[in-house]
This record gives structure tokens, C-alpha cells and sequence, in this order.
């Protein structure tokens, strides 16, 4: 009779009426019961998931911040730009001597047109330092001579009733027109609306017929005027020593590597030096560099990711091992519930059950911990930055992706699983006489 009892009890259904279902109210009853039981084991096991858990979201979250944060200082700039400088030949070049000062013209833009299909919207920069005045508010910026093609290849930005940049018939008609950045309309016009007023740029008088918002963090300002103004009145010339493009279609390193040595023998081709010359012609390719410092920041995402997994892979063998000795300490107990009989499935359930409960539980509270560190560090990032809102940031929205939180969870509910099935699956084996032999 009372084995009989037993049995029932066993195998009782859940009030919902699913009879054997995998999680019953008396299994959960019963799981929850040991853990309460063995609340050390049950936090020493549920520490090793968590610390993993957190590790790996820490990481994660960190890798993405400081790859957002070196992203953030590239999106207010085009990264499709290339820009070279002229400067002075180290070396010998076809009976011409060393130390001759280089310096751009029309021909050097027309060459670039001519020779290399990859660029376009080329201009040549004349770059004056003025001092600009508006009545008693005066300062010193650099003033530009550029063409309209400019805009496109630094991507300025104007915004609703704050004008235009220099078109073609301003440039035609080499008008004593000029726009500015934020900043200097901020310290001339002391917040007043400058659109349409005139400033004193040098010794002769422009019309602001636009304001750039684009960030500027490295320099107090900048002002542009038409390249044809800038060559008639500060130029005369002809000469200047900075020239801009844009590229397309330089999508690796290697193809953007090709391209500079195409432009490195034009322009010695053009200007008559040594294209092994160092201090001849400066390049500096922003695409090349945008390239380099993704690859960078996709290797250490990639490291962290395998030190994070290689965490989370060590706390899910401490489960392993924690329930390996849970279990050998209830090999007594299974050997009594098989001797009543208990059904191998039913001790079986139990034991994963556990498992899965521990590592889903302490698994979130790992998640949530890490998610928590990153956007606490995040706010006082934001709170250090918010003095100078245009300054460059080490580390922005350190945010893990959905998929990245998804796929970490299905590692700890199926670890679970794993880690309570082997020492379980070697338990059950054992003969009821052998197991309750054990002390």
C-alpha cells in the first residue's frame, strides 16, 4: 500500500491536467525545496553563470562603446576624402636639385581629372589668415578660396534659415560673398541672426550669405569665400599649396593603397619630383584611415567577444561541476526514490530541472548587471561631455545587440540542460542496492 501511495503521489498531474508534464507543481515544489535546502551550493553555482554572463556583456558593451565612440568623430566628416599638400623636394629629380618649394596650380587639379577616374568634385584651397570684424567685435580665422564642389566633399551643414554654401555663379562672378561657421557668427554677432549682413574680412567688406553648423573641434573657425575671389585678391599668382577630392569605390585598404600610388605618380609626373620623395607632396587619404580604424576596432570586438565567451564557457563547467556534486550527494537519496519506484525519467527531470532554473535566474541577473555597468558608465561619460557637446568622445552608447543578449541566453538554458543531464544520466545508472550503500 505504501508503495502504492508513492507511486500516486509520483505521479501526480498538475492542475492544469497535463499528467507526466516536464514541470510539474510537484517538481518545482521539490527543486525549489533543495535549492532552499542548500542555499551555499545554490549561490556558488548561480555566481559562476552570473560572472560569465557579466563578463561577456561588459566586454561586449565596452568593444561597442569604444567602436561608437571613434565612429561618432568620423560621422561629422566625409571619410571619402583626399587631400594633399605641397611642400619642399629632399630629393634629385632629373638634373633638378633638391630643396625646390612645390606649389599646385589648375594643371595640378585638371591632371588628377584627367588621370584617375576614382575622383571627383576636386577644388584647390587657398588659405589666408584674416582678421575678420563686425563693428567692435573682431578675431583671426582662417579664410578659404574654394570652388562649390567643397560642400560635397567635406559635407557641410546648413541648416533651415541659415542660407547656403558658394555656387557656381558666385564663383563665375568672383562675388565678395562668404560664409561662415557657427562660431564666429557665436563670437561677432554675440547671438544675433548674421544672415545677409556684411564683415569687415581684411580690409575689404563680404556678405555672409551662409552659416556652417557642421562641428569644428579642432580650430576656432573657418570662413569660405569663393575660389575665383580668393586668386584675384589674394592670390594673383595663381598658385596655392592644398588640393581636395572626393573618392568612390575604394572599398578595402589594398584598393585604397593603389589609388595613392596612382596619385603619388601623377602628381610627379605633373610637378616634375621624385615620387619616392617624402617632403615633396604630403597625401592624406581619410577613407584609407577610416578603414584601418574599423579593422582595428572589429579585431578587438572580436576579442572581446572570445574572451567573454571563454568566461562564460568557465562558469558553465563550474555549473557542471557543482551539480556533479549535487548529484553525488543525493546518490543515496535516488537510490531510495528508485528502490520505491520512482521512474529513472522522473529523478532525471528533476536534476535538469534544477539546473535550467539556476542557470536561467542567476544567468538574467548576470545580463542585467552587465547592462547596467555599461549604461552607468555611459551616463558619466555623458555627464564629463556635456560641458563641450562638439568635443571628441573615447567611448559612446555602449549598447549589445539584441541578438548578441538572445543567442547568450540559448547558451546558458542549453548549458543548463547539458550540465545537469551528464552527472544525472550517471546517477540513474546506478543500482538502487549500490546507491543507498553510499554515504
Amino acid at each position: 500500500m505504501k508503495k502504492q501511495k508513492i507511486k500516486e503521489e509520483t505521479n501526480h498531474s498538475s492542475p492544469l491536467g497535463v499528467r507526466g508534464g516536464f514541470f510539474t507543481i510537484n517538481t518545482i515544489q521539490e527543486i525549489f525545496d533543495s535549492l532552499k535546502h542548500n542555499k551555499l551550493r545554490t549561490v556558488l553555482t548561480g555566481l559562476s553563470v552570473s560572472w560569465g554572463i557579466f563578463i561577456l556583456i561588459v566586454l561586449l558593451g565596452a568593444g561597442n562603446g569604444l567602436k561608437n565612440g571613434v565612429t561618432s568623430n568620423f560621422s561629422d566628416r566625409a571619410t571619402n576624402t583626399v587631400q594633399m599638400w605641397s611642400g619642399t623636394t629632399s630629393l634629385t629629380y632629373k638634373g633638378l636639385k633638391s630643396g625646390r618649394s612645390l606649389s599646385f596650380g589648375d594643371k595640378q587639379i585638371a591632371d588628377v581629372d584627367n588621370h584617375l577616374v576614382e575622383t571627383s568634385n576636386q577644388t584647390g584651397v587657398i588659405t589666408k589668415q584674416l582678421t575678420i570684424t563686425n563693428k567692435s567685435e573682431f578675431g583671426t580665422y582662417d579664410v578659404k578660396g574654394v570652388d562649390p564642389s567643397y560642400d560635397k566633399i567635406f559635407n557641410l551643414k546648413f541648416e533651415p534659415n541659415e542660407g547656403r554654401f558658394i555656387d557656381l555663379l558666385d564663383n563665375k562672378e568672383s562675388s565678395k560673398v562668404i560664409v561662415i561657421d557657427k562660431k564666429i557668427e557665436e563670437v561677432l554677432f554675440k547671438g544675433t541672426a548674421s544672415l545677409g549682413k556684411y564683415i569687415k574680412v581684411g580690409d575689404l567688406m563680404f556678405r555672409i550669405i551662409g552659416i556652417n553648423s557642421k562641428k569644428a573641434r579642432f580650430d576656432n573657425g573657418t570662413a569660405f569665400i569663393p575660389y575665383t575671389t580668393a586668386q584675384s585678391i589674394f592670390n594673383p599668382n595663381m598658385k596655392f599649396n592644398n588640393i581636395a577630392m572626393s573618392v568612390t569605390g575604394l572599398t578595402t585598404q589594398k584598393m585604397n593603397d593603389d589609388f595613392n600610388d596612382k596619385l603619388k605618380k601623377t602628381m610627379s609626373n605633373s610637378l616634375s619630383y621624385d615620387k619616392n620623395d617624402p617632403q615633396a607632396v604630403y597625401f592624406q587619404n581619410s577613407q584609407r584611415d577610416y578603414l584601418q580604424t574599423m579593422m582595428i576596432f572589429n579585431g578587438i570586438t572580436i576579442f572581446v567577444a572570445v574572451i567573454g565567451i571563454f568566461t562564460l564557457i568557465a562558469g558553465i563547467v563550474g555549473v557542471s561541476n557543482i551539480m556533479l556534486v549535487s548529484v553525488k550527494e543525493r546518490t543515496r537519496e535516488i537510490g531510495i526514490r528508485k528502490a520505491i519506484g520512482a521512474p529513472p525519467a522522473t529523478i532525471l527531470k528533476s536534476i535538469i530541472t534544477e539546473s535550467i532554473i539556476i542557470t536561467t535566474i542567476f544567468g538574467y541577473i548576470g545580463m542585467m548587471a552587465g547592462i547596467g555597468l555599461t549604461e552607468l558608465v555611459n551616463y558619466i561619460m555623458l555627464q564629463s561631455a556635456a560641458g563641450n557637446p562638439n568635443g571628441p568622445t573615447v567611448f559612446k552608447n555602449p549598447t549589445v545587440e539584441l541578438s548578441y543578449v538572445l543567442i547568450s541566453t540559448a547558451i546558458l538554458i542549453i548549458s543548463g540542460v547539458i550540465a545537469g543531464y551528464m552527472p544525472a544520466r550517471r546517477a540513474i545508472r546506478i543500482k538502487p542496492i549500490e546507491a543507498m550503500r553510499e554515504e
